[in-house]
């Protein structure tokens, strides 16, 4: 089922990981998710979608079909893909403005903030500044 809007979205996840008692299987949840993403397609595999600030391999293409974005994503690394899998539930399918509109509160609530390391911490606010870019660019249209 898919969820309405991005905090709809963020509000399921919140749920979700609130069924794990430690940060173990918090990342094991979180690196299971990074395995059910779809494949990249390897022509988005270059220099030119790769998310720069980002200490492994991210890459990420956005398109709009009608009045939604769309973001694919990959990552080399595990729980790196897991975390894209984590934003790719948020924020791809929405509409620019509901993307714009909602804060990325889920890092702080979820303790990402404080459980990541220094350089995936920084590679997931370069994806998230990404995805805004996209949407902020989209909502000006």
């Amino acid at each position: 089922m898919t969820v309405s809007t991005a905090e709809a979205a963020q509000q399921e996840l919140l749920e979700e990981f609130e069924l794990f008692d430690n940060w173990m299987d918090r990342y094991q949840y979180i690196i299971d998710l990074g395995k059910q993403l779809p494949a990249l397609p390897e022509e988005y595999q270059t220099d030119t979608y790769r998310i720069q600030g980002c200490q492994s391999n991210v890459w990420m293409n956005d398109r709009r079909e009608g009045e939604l974005l769309h973001f694919d994503a990959m990552s080399d690394a595990a729980i790196v893909s897991g975390l894209v899998a984590v934003l790719m539930r948020i924020y791809s399918g929405r509409t620019p403005q509901d993307i714009c509109n909602t804060s990325p509160h889920f890092l702080h609530d979820l303790g990402l903030d404080k459980h990541l390391s220094p350089t995936r911490s920084n590679g997931l606010n370069a994806m998230l500044q990404k995805i805004y870019r996209v949407a902020e660019q989209e909502s000006a249209r």
